[in-house]
């Protein structure tokens, strides 16, 4: 059998993996290592088209999501992610990637360090001279919808030989990641389309409550992924079982707080803390937010309903709404003074205990109409503090594992400037 052939094979046995990847974010990381195997490929980086504001207007660029490097990744430690700098490139023929996007063709780069006299692009050699990575050759791939519009570039990186040594890309190799590109273009199209449904979803409660904003829900699902990712990592959990359940968890933390639209805007956008009354009302958007998953029919909507009800309960049994059934709203559990309980422990859905601490870590890191954003010192400490009472203690050593990851996320997904 021929290498193509295998090669063919495996991008078909591809399909239907990616299409059943339901978040964006998971899916392009997915498709930038697919692609990277598929030719054989050391590194590379994946960019999406998006309007990035400059100077008071709005320009195309293309955005890096991810990137990835099987020579870097091996001098860390196991189970640590390479960090990576998150940046923009203009869409022009100044850098390949650009030229690949404006002009919608493959680029086929030989030798970085000696590109053909007469090309407009050149090749930046800073990200090299930091890392200690030598980049030699480069296939840059745009990845473009049957009627031509383009969603972004796969770049990727030396492609290596059965020996292990850097080696052009092939006729054949630009063949196949054409092939498995346009394949992955229809993928992202329905994961598009899923992550504008679902933050349609969080406009209406951004309407609502101006702190529910697509930056901010982005960023605590990224959040919760990571922390997932590292605990199902020291548990032992398989590879395959993780990204499931991480791309199930993504989706279902966006829609953490999807229970404040039931909640009245004179309690959601008063500008300042809430008295007794008002806070009992607002701790309801948890129940409120269960009621829409209260018949699950998957996976996604279990761990959303588990998600939306239990994101603020506390470790030690302080936190809302406790042992309540969601219907009814009466307590299923109280104490001798018939006081409902508050769930506590591992009583608590593992979902709703790392979400808890990636909406507090954002709430925290983030200003709000009555505070600023605390000091990067004072959050973290205030989050070792609460392990073991507020946090699960187990999944707040997990978080400070992944910081720098949860710093990646940050520059992923910044606040919007006013």
């Amino acid at each position: 059998m021929t290498n193509e052939t295998t090669d063919f094979k495996f991008i078909l046995q591809l399909d239907s993996e990616l299409n059943q990847i339901q978040d964006l974010d998971l899916l392009l990381e997915r498709i930038l290592l697919e692609a990277r195997k598929v030719v054989h490929a050391d590194a590379g980086s994946i960019y999406v088209k998006e309007m990035i504001e400059e100077n008071g207007h709005k320009t195309e660029k293309l955005a890096i999501k991810y990137s990835q490097n099987d020579t870097l990744q091996k001098e860390l430690p196991p189970g640590q992610k390479l960090i990576y700098s998150v940046f923009s490139v203009p869409i022009n023929e100044k850098t390949i990637s650009g030229y690949c996007a404006l002009n919608q063709t493959l680029v086929n780069v030989v030798d970085a360090y000696n590109l053909p006299p007469g090309v407009p692009y050149s090749f930046g050699y800073s990200y090299d001279k930091i890392s200690g990575y030598k980049t030699i050759s480069i296939l840059a791939v745009p990845l473009k919808t049957a009627d031509g519009k383009l969603l972004g570039v796969i770049q990727i990186i030396n492609s290596k030989d059965k020996e292990g040594n850097v080696v052009p890309f092939s006729k054949d190799d630009e063949f196949v990641i054409t092939h498995f590109a346009a394949n992955a273009t229809l993928a992202l199209q329905r994961a598009w389309m899923t992550r504008a449904m679902i933050l349609r979803m969080i406009k209406m409660a951004e309407s609502r409550d101006p702190k529910e904003t697509g930056t901010h829900v982005n960023r605590v699902a990224g959040y919760a992924v990571e922390i997932y990712d590292r605990w199902a990592y020291h548990h032992g959990i398989s590879q395959a079982e993780r990204d499931r359940f991480r791309d199930t968890l993504k989706i279902a933390a966006m829609l953490h707080d999807v229970g404040k639209v039931a909640i009245s805007d004179m309690i959601l956008k008063k500008p300042a803390r809430f008295t007794p009354e008002e806070y009992k009302i607002m701790q309801s958007h948890t129940i409120e937010g269960a009621q829409y998953f209260d018949d699950p029919q998957s996976p996604l909507e279990v761990i959303s309903r588990d998600v939306a009800l239990n994101h603020h309960e506390n470790w030690d049994g302080t936190g809302y709404p406790g042992w309540i059934d969601v219907q009814t709203k009466e307590p299923l559990k109280v104490d001798s003074e018939g006081k409902m309980l508050g769930k506590r422990g591992e009583e608590i859905p593992l979902t709703g205990r790392i979400t808890a601490i990636a909406d507090v870590y954002d709430a925290l890191c983030s200003r709000r109409v009555y505070k600023e954003p605390w000091s990067e010192e004072d959050v973290l400490s205030e989050l070792r503090k609460m392990g073991g009472s507020k946090f699960d203690p187990e999944l707040i050593d997990v978080f400070f594992e992944i910081l720098p990851s949860i710093k990646q996320i940050q520059s992923l997904y910044p606040e919007a400037k006013d």
